[in-house]
Order: structure tokens, then C-alpha cells, then sequence
């Protein structure tokens, strides 16, 4: 069910626009630092009227999708793909070249090299699905961070040098050769570990700022800290997900946000920018943030409907299948899951001999289920479940079907 809160707006009406989250504080090193004033600011909270206006639509689309999703058969197909083009989104902001279409085919076990980036991918994809799980009976905490780090980030090329799952105990920056020259510093690690204390009990405090506003301020205030070595960014927008969660906004998690924060990626870090000033315009990134919610909201409402005519649509198909309908059926609920594979996998599935899944292969390439990647190749056949991957790939990884 979306809750929702009312934002309170005051006969002296004052408008959010700029608020004191920081300061830029010279260091001894000679470089200046943003230490985050105590959080959330003390000022009275509004919006203004724009703000106000995508807020409302946000708060309408995701009542819309949360609807919507409760009406297919099985919501675990779609948040299974959708966690896979999360994590896909997410590593490529930071510059992953691995594809969805190379964590799917990992995960069928179909090859034996891989972009040696893909594991940042499927990391990511773990450290999603324990903290989906975590949240069940663990609260959102700095320990549960620390966790969620962890998983992204150890045994990975990332991890040498970065300590996986541990704040950290010296001075970052973002961009530049050293703090000297960087976009931005974020606090030293006194000042982190202090901002860190405001941030887990703002995740936990009764206040009066509605859910969306409250998970978008989440977002920039964690990237603002960037308590870790590396891997903030993709810890952060995990975070968000969490966090909607974890508020109620929805009943299932099936809003992820990166493929909005690609897409805009430039938009994404300026209004991340704006947010992290002396006198930071706070609207700059609600409104990013929470046009974003709506924009993605509007299309996974459109995906839903599209998996839900499709799945009925071959659901009827294989019920021309005679008595390969039962096979028919295990393999069709099972591409959902994993729409590349190959005969050994539908002999997996199905218990079917060689040459059984072979025909069974044939027949459901006859229905326009599966298609053959490469028609002129014999052995090692690749099967794509292609109607269905194309609703969650973009164009770069739809050269590769």
C-alpha cells in the first residue's frame, strides 16, 4: 500500500530553496572540506509550488504502479529482471561496460570469459537481493550499510586497498588528482563519523517530511558523507531502494531509480552538486529526484502490462503443445527467470533426454518463443527468450541479440 504523509505548508508561506546542509571548511593540508551542518536542518520545511506539483505526481504514479503490479500472476518475474537492470544501470554510471546480457548469460553458466566487470554487476545483484531480505528483520542501520558495502565491493577489482564493509578513516575526493584540485571533498572522518550519527537517525525519526522528500534528502546527504573508500555511488542508490522500501511507499520493491540517473547522468551529479553547497538550492535535486520517480514509475507500469499480455499471450501457445505442455510450461515459467540458455539447460529444467529437449527446443522456436542467436552454428546453440528481454535492454545491448 503507498502511504503518504501531507507537506505542510504555512500561512507564511516559505518556500524551500535554499537550506544550510555544510559548510566548506579550510584543512590543515590547505584544502577546503564540506562539513555537513547538523541533519536534517533546523529551518521550517516547505515546498515550493513546482516541487510541490512533482511531488503529487510521484506520489500518484507510484499508487498507479503499485496497483498495476499487484494484478500479475507472478511479481517475482518482474522484480527479478528488474534487479538485473538495476545493478546493470547502477555499475555502468561508474563506468561498467559489462551488460545485462553478460550477467544473464554468467548466471546460465553458458561461457566461460566474461568482461572482467561483469562480477561488478553481479555483486551488486547480491548485495540487492540480502538486503531485500536483511530488511525483513533488521532495521535500516549503519551496520546494515556496512553490509550492503560489503557484498557490492569484496572480491571484486574494486576491493584492493578499498576495505570493503568499513567507513573510512581517510579523506576522500571526488574528482581531481588530490583534495587540492578536486570537485568536491566530503568531510574529514571526524566530521563523517559525526555526520553519520545525524544520518541513521534521520532514517529512523518521526518528522514531517513526506516519504519521497525524506528518501530523496537520504540519497544526497549519504553521498554527501561518501563515508566509503570507493563504491558510494552504487552503495547510495542501493540505499534508496532499500529505503523505499523500508518506508512502505510500496508493497514490493519495484521502483529502481538508475536507469533514470543514467540516462540524465550529467543532470544526476550537477543537481547532486547544487545539493552539497554553503547555501544549498535543496528544490534543484527534489525536482530531479522526484521527476525521476514519476518518469520510471510511468514505465514500469508499461513493462508490467507488456509481461502480463506476453506471459498470457504464450501461456496459450504452449497449451498447443499436446503432451509437451507440462515441459512446455516448466520452461516458459523458468524464462522468466533466465531468457538466454541453451538445450542443457532445458534438459535442467525439464529432466528431458538430448533429443527430447531438442524437439521441445524446435517447437518453442516454431512458436516464436525462443529464437536462435546464430542460425549458421550447430553446437553450443544459444536460445534467447528475446520478447521478453527486449523490455528491459537498451540499445546498446540489443546489438548483441
Amino acid at each position: 500500500m503507498l502511504h503518504y504523509m501531507a507537506i505542510i505548508v504555512t500561512s507564511n508561506y516559505k518556500m524551500l530553496h535554499y537550506m544550510k546542509i555544510g559548510t566548506l571548511v579550510r584543512q590543515s593540508a590547505g584544502y577546503k572540506a564540506f562539513i555537513p551542518s547538523y541533519f536534517p536542518p533546523k529551518e521550517q520545511f516547505s515546498l515550493n509550488p513546482k516541487t510541490q506539483q512533482l511531488h503529487a505526481k510521484a506520489v500518484l504514479m507510484l499508487g498507479k504502479l503499485d496497483g498495476i503490479t499487484q494484478l500479475l500472476p507472478d511479481l517475482d518475474f518482474f522484480i527479478f529482471m528488474y534487479i538485473r537492470k538495476e545493478a546493470a544501470r547502477s555499475s555502468e554510471i561508474e563506468g561498467t561496460q559489462a551488460t545485462i546480457v553478460d550477467v544473464i548469460k554468467s548466471e546460465a553458466q553458458m561461457e566461460s570469459k566474461f568482461p572482467q566487470d561483469v562480477e561488478r554487476i553481479v555483486h551488486y545483484i547480491n548485495a540487492m537481493e540480502y538486503g531485500l531480505k536483511r530488511l525483513e528483520s533488521f532495521p535500516l542501520s549503519l551496520r546494515f550499510i556496512r553490509e550492503i558495502h560489503q557484498i557490492l565491493i569484496e572480491n571484486t577489482i574494486d576491493a584492493p586497498g578499498k576495505t570493503p564493509g568499513e567507513f573510512r578513516i581517510s579523506q576522500n575526493w571526488i574528482s581531481g588528482g588530490s583534495p587540492n584540485t578536486a570537485k568536491f571533498v566530503p568531510p574529514p572522518p571526524f566530521e563523517m563519523n559525526r555526520s553519520l550519527d545525524d544520518f541513521e537517525k534521520f532514517l529512523h525519526s518521526q518528522d514531517q517530511y513526506p516519504p519521497l522528500i525524506k528518501a530523496a534528502l537520504t540519497h544526497a546527504q549519504f553521498e554527501t558523507i561518501h563515508p566509503f573508500l570507493d563504491g558510494n555511488g552504487r552503495t547510495g542508490r542501493l540505499l534508496t531502494t532499500f529505503y523505499l522500501c523500508k518506508l512502505g511507499i510500496l508493497e514490493r520493491p519495484v521502483l529502481y531509480l538508475s536507469e533514470y540517473f543514467l540516462n540524465n547522468q550529467k543532470a544526476y551529479y550537477e543537481s547532486l552538486n547544487s545539493y552539497h553547497q554553503e547555501n544549498a538550492d535543496v528544490s534543484v535535486w527534489l525536482d530531479f529526484f522526484l521527476d525521476g520517480v514519476a518518469i520510471i514509475a510511468e514505465e514500469a507500469i508499461e513493462i508490467s502490462k507488456k509481461i502480463n499480455l506476453l506471459r498470457q499471450r504464450d501461456v496459450l501457445k504452449i497449451q498447443s503443445l499436446g503432451r509437451r505442455v507440462k515441459t512446455g510450461a516448466i520452461v516458459l515459467d523458468n524464462l522468466f527467470k533466465l531468457p538466454i540458455i541453451n538445450v542443457r539447460k532445458i534438459e535442467e529444467w525439464t529432466g528431458l533426454s538430448r533429443p527430447r529437449a531438442n524437439e521441445l527446443v524446435q517447437k518453442l522456436e516454431e512458436l516464436g518463443i525462443l529464437d536462435q542467436r546464430d542460425k549458421n552454428i550447430e553446437y553450443s546453440r544459444e536460445f534467447w527468450y528475446k520478447n521478453y528481454l527486449d523490455l528491459f535492454i537498451n540499445k546498446k545491448e540489443a546489438k548483441e541479440i
